[in-house]
């Protein structure tokens, strides 16, 4: 398949799927969203490929999601059906897709991995950060709750009150806090290198030994449905409220005060 948003590559047996928009900082567009989906879906039907990596063109991995796509009146109103509508959305199946495939996919951090794009590197089984890389959960900057599948991604990699903190304040942690928390599987200098290493080891092992692996492993800790359910509700609650346009203002002005909690 052919994409605009995107770079993919076989490394023998292995995927190499590049975020290509680096003029963008690689931001998550509706198109690149949906691009990733088409993409997952392809790798699923080749059974050849025995792992895949995530990664970013230029200075880094990507730095959220793409605001100016988002402001799009026409974007804005499909945002806000996907949290209206019944079942996994956009935004969610892009970020989960790659836990279901039936192979290990890693997700090679440099730079920036802010957002949406920190919530597409937790979709992938294991990621490896450079020391210096950036990484945060960032949506309680802009008044928002992480609704891209967090509630399942994040789930058994670190403990619950450092993922309250991590959620809650919006914290930028680089690569060596990552990977001592458990944000990051491990830290590398070079994480490409570092993941064609690792996806050549496993490719090594029988790929239905490493698939039941990675089944039963992500079955221990998914509880899905009522957490989805959760992410949605919750973000459609914030941009109803009073509170997130101060949050988005608060960039420019932080000491402009925040209203009392509306909701209970």
């Amino acid at each position: 398949m052919s994409y605009r948003c995107l770079r993919v590559e076989r490394r023998g047996d292995v995927a190499l799927v590049t975020l290509n928009r680096p003029d963008k900082r690689n931001a998550l567009s509706f198109e690149l969203l949906r691009e990733l989906i088409a993409c997952a879906k392809a790798l699923r039907k080749d059974r050849s490929i025995r792992a895949a990596i995530l990664h970013g063109a230029g200075e880094c991995f990507s730095a959220g999601i793409d605001l100016n796509d988002l402001n799009n009146p026409r974007n804005r109103l499909l945002a806000l059906w996907s949290l209206l509508k019944p079942g996994m959305n956009l935004f969610q199946r892009a970020c989960l897709i790659w836990r279901d495939l039936p192979f290990p996919v890693i997700a090679a951090i440099h730079g920036h991995c802010y957002g949406a794009g920190m919530q597409l590197a937790l979709g992938a089984d294991f990621r490896i950060a450079r020391a210096d890389a950036k990484l945060s959960i960032m949506e309680a900057r802009w008044g928002l709750v992480p609704d891209m599948g967090l509630s399942r991604s994040l789930r058994g990699l670190v403990r619950a009150d450092v993922a309250k903190e991590l959620v809650m304040s919006a914290r930028i942690v680089d690569g060596t806090e990552a990977a001592r928390i458990g944000l990051a599987t491990r830290e590398a200098d070079e994480p490409l290198e570092a993941a064609l290493e690792l996806a050549h080891e496993l490719s090594e092992r029988s790929p239905d030994a490493v698939l039941a692996a990675k089944r039963v492993l992500d079955a221990m800790n998914d509880s899905v449905s009522a957490g989805l359910r959760a992410e949605k509700r919750w973000q459609l609650r914030l941009l109803r409220g009073r509170n997130i346009g101060i949050a988005r203002r608060r960039a420019k002005q932080s000491e402009l005060p925040y209203k009392p909690r509306q909701f209970d």
